[in-house]
C-alpha cells in the first residue's frame, strides 16, 4: 500500500474532490432513498408496487436525460457543473420534503437519481480519468471509496432524523446541507481539472446523435456494455430483496446483517486493490475475471442450506463490487480515450442507470409468477457465464485506436 501513499501524498487535493463527489451522490443511491419508502407509501397511500413502478419510470427517465447532460463534463468548468448538479441535488431532495402529490413526486425522484447516483458520479469518474494517466486505477479507486463511506454513514444520520422528526425534515435538511456545500465550493480551487476541457463548444443535438451511435454500434460497446449491465442488474435485484430472500431460506436476519459488514470491508479492501492491479495490469486485462467472484458466489447464496452461504456471496460481491468501478472506467479510457470521455461515458452510465431499475422489476415479477429463489439465481448465474466468455473478447480490441 505504499503505493498510495506516496500517490495521495502528492494528489491528495485532487483525487480528495472525486471521492467528495461520490460521496455526495449516496443523496441520490437507492441505498438512501429505500429508508423514505414506507414512509412515502404511508403518506401517498400507495402501494409497494405502485411505488415500485414510479422508482423505475424515474430512474429509466434520468438516465435518458444523462444522454443531453452528460457530455458537458467534456466542455463546461467543473466547477460550474459540478455546482449546478449539487444545486439540483439539493432542489430535488427539499422538493421530495415537500411534496404533496404524485407529480411533485415523480419530479422529485427522478431529479435525486440523475444529479445523484447519475450525474455526481459520472463527473468524479470522468474527471479522474482525465487527470491521471499512469495513476488512473488508484485515482479511481480513491474517489469509489466515497460509495463506501456514504453507505456507512448517510443511513445513521437519516434514520436518526426520520425516527426522531419525520421523513419530510430529513429531506429538507439533506437539501439544505448540500446548498452549504456550494458556498464551500465557491473557495474550491478546480482550474486543474479544467485543462482538457474540449475547445469545440458545447455539440449540436446532431453531433451529439452522431457521437452516442459511434459508441453504441462500434464493437467495443458488445463486449464492454453486457457485463456493466449484468453486474448492475443482478446486484441492485439481489441486495434489494435480499431480506425476502434471507426469511424465505430460514436464517437469522440478525445475523445476515452482520455479514454484511464483511461484504461492506472487502469492497472497501478491493476498491483499493482494484487501483492498484489496474495500474499494474491494464483495465482490459481485469476486465475479462472481474465478474467471476460474484458469479462463483450465487450458487451458495442460492443452494446451500447454511448460512454461509450468504457469507460466501457476500465476500464474493464485495470482491467484484470492489474493482468494478475503476475497471469499467477506466477501459473506457484505455479503449476510448479521453477527448470525448464525458459523451462516452454518458452512454455506458445510461445503460447501468437502466439496469438498476429492471433488476428490482424483473425479479419482483418471477417472484411474483412463483419462479423459486433458487432458480433466479441459477438464471443470473448462466448469463452471467455467457457474459464472461463474451467479454474475453476484449482480447481483440486492445490495439484498436481510439476514438
Amino acid at each position: 500500500m505504499k503505493d498510495y501513499f506516496y500517490f495521495l501524498k502528492g494528489n491528495f487535493r485532487t483525487v480528495s474532490f472525486g471521492w467528495l463527489l461520490t460521496l455526495l451522490s449516496g443523496f441520490g443511491q437507492t441505498f438512501l432513498i429505500s429508508l423514505y419508502v414506507p414512509e412515502i407509501i404511508r403518506s401517498f397511500q400507495i402501494s409497494e408496487g405502485a411505488f415500485g413502478a414510479i422508482y423505475a419510470g424515474c430512474t429509466v427517465a434520468a438516465s435518458f436525460i444523462m444522454l443531453s447532460v452528460g457530455h458537458t463534463v467534456d466542455h463546461k468548468p467543473v466547477k460550474k457543473v459540478t455546482a449546478c448538479t449539487v444545486a439540483a441535488l439539493a432542489l430535488s431532495s427539499i422538493l421530495l420534503g415537500v411534496s404533496e402529490n404524485i407529480l411533485l413526486l415523480i419530479l422529485a425522484i427522478t431529479g435525486l437519481r440523475l444529479s445523484g447516483q447519475g450525474l455526481l458520479t459520472h463527473i468524479s469518474m470522468t474527471i479522474m480519468s482525465k487527470q491521471f494517466v499512469a495513476d488512473r486505477g488508484k485515482a479511481l479507486s480513491f474517489s469509489s471509496l466515497g460509495f463506501s463511506v456514504g453507505e456507512a454513514v448517510f443511513p445513521l444520520i437519516i434514520a436518526f432524523l426520520i425516527s426522531w422528526f419525520d421523513w419530510r425534515v430529513a429531506a429538507i435538511a439533506s437539501g439544505i446541507f448540500l446548498l452549504l456545500y456550494l458556498v464551500r465550493l465557491k473557495f474550491n480551487r478546480l482550474d486543474n481539472f479544467d485543462r482538457e476541457l474540449s475547445k469545440e463548444g458545447s455539440p449540436s443535438p446532431f453531433a451529439l446523435l452522431k457521437d452516442y451511435r459511434s459508441v453504441v454500434l462500434d464493437r467495443r460497446f458488445g463486449v464492454m456494455m453486457p457485463a456493466s449491465f449484468i453486474l448492475s442488474f443482478s446486484a441492485t435485484a439481489i441486495f434489494f430483496y435480499q431480506y425476502v430472500f434471507v426469511e424465505n431460506k430460514g436464517w437469522s436476519i440478525q445475523l445476515y446483517a452482520t455479514f454484511f459488514t464483511v461484504y461492506a470491508v472487502t469492497r472497501f479492501l478491493f476498491s483499493l486493490f482494484g487501483g492498484l492491479w489496474v495500474d499494474k495490469f491494464t483495465a482490459r486485462k481485469l476486465f475479462r475475471y472481474y465478474l467471476i467472484p460474484v458469479n462463483l458466489g450465487l450458487l451458495p447464496f442460492a443452494f446451500m442450506d447454511s448460512i454461509l452461504g450468504a457469507l460466501i456471496f457476500l465476500v464474493t460481491a464485495g470482491i467484484t463490487m470492489g474493482v468494478s468501478g475503476t475497471v469499467k472506467t477506466a477501459l473506457i479510457a484505455e479503449l476510448y480515450g479521453t477527448g470525448k470521455m464525458g459523451v462516452i461515458r454518458s452512454v455506458f452510465t445510461m445503460f447501468s442507470v437502466i439496469s438498476t431499475a429492471l433488476g428490482p422489476l424483473v425479479v419482483g415479477l418471477l417472484m411474483d409468477a412463483g419462479v423459486g429463489f433458487e432458480h433466479i439465481m441459477a438464471g443470473i448465474f448462466v448469463l452471467m457465464l455467457l457474459i464472461i466468455i463474451n467479454s474475453q473478447r476484449i482480447k481483440s480490441y486492445q490495439d484498436l485506436e481510439t476514438v
